[in-house]
């Protein structure tokens, strides 16, 4: 297993238009929207990558960096907590389980931050990066 990290940040009106954030949708393969599911991440062109991830304390560190970049701007307080959110990860990938943040920022905008384990137990995709099963 590997994981592949995600992240979108923009107008969360822009959620609303939930057609092309499902796979079946003609514009999901270009839309720049978050899927509906977390496993959909991998159905998306291998540019959306942020990152990939062998290990999953590089994915849990890279959700730290990104969490860290908008905190400040989130529209309320966090009340589950930088520290609550990371343990919550570090158990998480190792399982198979996605991590997905999404948290309303000033301004009406709305950040999407994700590790997405590749493959994935909920979503049938092949790896976006072609990469095979078993590899490191």
């Amino acid at each position: 297993m590997h994981w592949h990290a995600y992240a979108w940040l923009g107008n969360g009106e822009e959620l609303e238009r939930e057609e092309e954030r499902r796979p079946g949708s003609p514009d999901f393969a270009a839309s720049p929207l978050p899927p509906m599911r977390t496993g959909d991440w991998l159905a998306r062109p291998a540019s959306r990558i942020a990152a990939t991830f062998d290990e999953p304390a590089q994915a849990v560190e890279w959700l730290a960096t990104r969490y860290g970049r908008v905190r400040k701007a989130f529209l309320h307080p966090d009340r589950v907590g930088r520290r609550a959110r990371l343990d919550g990860a570090a158990d998480a990938l190792p399982r198979g389980v996605d991590v997905q943040w999404g948290e309303w920022l000033t301004g009406g905008r709305f950040v999407t931050i994700g590790v997405i384990c590749c493959p994935n137990r909920h979503a049938a995709h092949r790896c976006p990066i072609r990469r095979p099963a078993g590899t490191r």
